[in-house]
């Protein structure tokens, strides 16, 4: 069989947890990209205007149209055959109300600014999420304030080692950006993810994965609808250093202060 451009992907690596489902049957299938759109139709997927979500090929975007701005004029999604827009697509089935919302906020600022060398701080920051974000799920709690606590101060050893127990018990990372889950697919300690902090009620990590899949995607795109999007959002997360994400996690691997960086002093 003729190797395909997703074959090297190690899908049991906790970091495609979200995704890992959605992709069992693209893989499967012996035309993925058919499977991605019986997928959408399956799920009855749409954008913010509420066309039909589908997949198309990237030649059969208009010459001189922004990405996002098509998708939000057709419900047409350009999806070239690489790793990137695999993982893309897979997100569009995994959250797809976050992507939904993402994409009426960068086309809403393409038809406010359009197309320059700066997106502005808005597009720039929808953007990063898509591309790059990871959702971490906390428990609306005195241990999950603890621990983004510990993270937004950049005390490393504190969130990794000293709270690492909390890590499936009252915490867990989503990968949300498909540049970061395609960065991923060859892995390098120094992969950072711009996160974005969910909280929840503790009975949230008794349910399971599609039930907490559905909240998330729920509740993150109410409040990217409720609030103006700034790149002051987010926390850095260098995701390797998630406990059981990485191996050799010992005491020498969080002082490489290449990766696990102290905080910038205002």
């Amino acid at each position: 069989m003729t190797p395909r451009f997703f074959d090297g992907i190690d899908w049991p690596q906790a970091w495609f947890a979200a995704v890992r489902e959605q992709a069992q049957g693209l893989l499967a299938a012996d035309d993925w990209r058919a499977q991605l759109n019986l997928c959408a139709v399956q799920a009855g997927l749409s954008n913010h205007r509420d066309l039909p979500l589908r997949f198309i090929t990237q030649e059969e975007l208009p010459e001189g149209e922004a990405y996002e701005a098509h998708i939000s004029a057709t419900g047409l999604v350009p999806t070239r055959e690489n790793l990137h827009d695999f993982f893309n697509a897979l997100v569009w089935l995994t959250f797809p109300a976050i992507k939904r919302q993402l994409n009426a906020l960068q086309a809403a600022q393409i038809a406010s600014l359009g197309i320059g060398k700066s997106r502005g701080p808005a597009r720039d920051a929808a953007t990063i999420f898509d591309e790059n974000a990871a959702l971490l799920v906390l428990a609306d709690t005195t241990e999950g304030a603890d621990l983004i606590a510990a993270l937004r101060a950049h005390a490393w050893q504190d969130a990794f080692v000293l709270q690492a127990d909390k890590f499936g018990r009252c915490a867990e990372v989503w990968c949300f950006g498909h540049a970061l889950m395609e960065k991923l697919v060859q892995p390098y300690k120094a992969i950072t993810a711009h996160t974005w902090v969910v909280m929840v009620e503790p009975a949230y990590f008794t349910w399971d994965a599609i039930a907490r899949r559905a909240y998330v995607d729920a509740m993150v795109a109410q409040q990217l609808a409720s609030q103006t999007l700034t790149t002051a959002n987010y926390t850095p997360l260098p995701v390797l250093g998630l406990p059981g994400w990485w191996h050799q996690q010992d005491t020498a691997f969080y002082e490489d202060q290449q990766v696990f960086r102290a905080k910038r002093r205002n």
